[in-house]
C-alpha cells in the first residue's frame, strides 16, 4: 500500500522507468503516442480502478498501443490527482451549474456512498432496507460533474502529450537504431579477421 503513494526508490525513478519502457515499445511513435493518448485522457475521468480497462479500450479503438496506454496512466497518481479532482470537479460543476455548496464535503459525501455500498451489500442477506441515497448526492455532487468537467482538460492534455510524444519517441528510437547499428558494425570488425584467417 505503502509503494502506491511513495514507491521504492521515488517518484523521479518510478517515471524514469515508465519512460524507458514507452520509448523501447516496438511500434510506431504514432502508434505509441496514441496509446500515451488514451491512458492520459483517461486519468481525467472519476473511474477509479478501471483506468485500465478504458485506457486499453480507448488504446485499441484509435488503433494505438495498448501497452503504452496502460503505461500511460500512471500519468494519474497521488500527486496528480488532487490537482485534476479540483479542476475537473470545478469545470464540471460550472458547467452543470450545481451549486458550489454541493460540490462541498466531498470526503463526506465519498464516505456515505461507500457506507451505502457496504449497508446494502449485507442488506440482501438480512432484513435491513436498501438505501442509495448516499450513494445518489455522491453521483449528482460529484461524479457526474467530475465526469464531465474532465472532458476538456482531459482532451487538451492527452493531444499535448501526443505531439510531444512523437518527435521525442521517434528521436529516441532513431538513435537507438544507430546505436544498434554501430555495435553491430563492430561485432562485424572483430569477426572478419577471424574469418580471413580461418580461410
Amino acid at each position: 500500500m505503502l509503494d502506491f503513494f511513495y514507491p521504492r526508490g521515488g517518484w523521479a525513478r518510478a517515471f524514469n522507468y515508465v519512460k524507458h519502457r514507452v520509448r523501447r515499445l516496438p511500434d510506431t511513435p504514432e502508434k505509441i503516442s496514441r496509446g500515451i493518448w488514451a491512458g492520459v485522457f483517461i486519468c481525467f475521468t472519476p473511474l477509479f480502478g478501471l483506468h485500465f480497462v478504458f485506457g486499453a479500450i480507448i488504446a485499441r479503438l484509435l488503433r494505438g498501443n495498448i501497452f503504452a496506454a496502460l503505461m500511460a496512466t500512471f500519468f494519474g497518481n497521488p500527486v496528480t490527482f488532487p490537482p485534476i479532482g479540483w479542476v475537473s470537479i470545478t469545470l464540471g460543476s460550472w458547467l452543470l451549474d450545481v451549486p458550489q455548496a454541493k460540490v462541498a464535503g466531498l470526503g463526506e459525501k465519498f464516505a456515505d456512498a461507500s457506507y451505502d455500498v457496504w449497508h446494502n451489500l449485507f442488506a440482501i442477506f438480512t432484513s435491513e432496507r436498501i438505501n442509495w441515497r448516499g450513494m445518489q448526492v455522491f453521483y449528482d455532487d460529484v461524479f457526474f460533474p467530475y465526469l464531465v468537467g474532465g472532458l476538456l482538460p482531459g482532451l487538451v492534455t492527452a493531444t499535448v502529450s501526443y505531439y510531444l510524444a512523437v518527435p521525442l519517441i521517434r528521436a529516441y528510437q532513431m538513435r537507438r537504431k544507430k546505436v544498434l547499428r554501430a555495435k553491430l558494425d563492430q561485432l562485424n570488425k572483430k569477426k572478419s579477421p577471424v574469418d580471413s584467417n580461418g580461410l
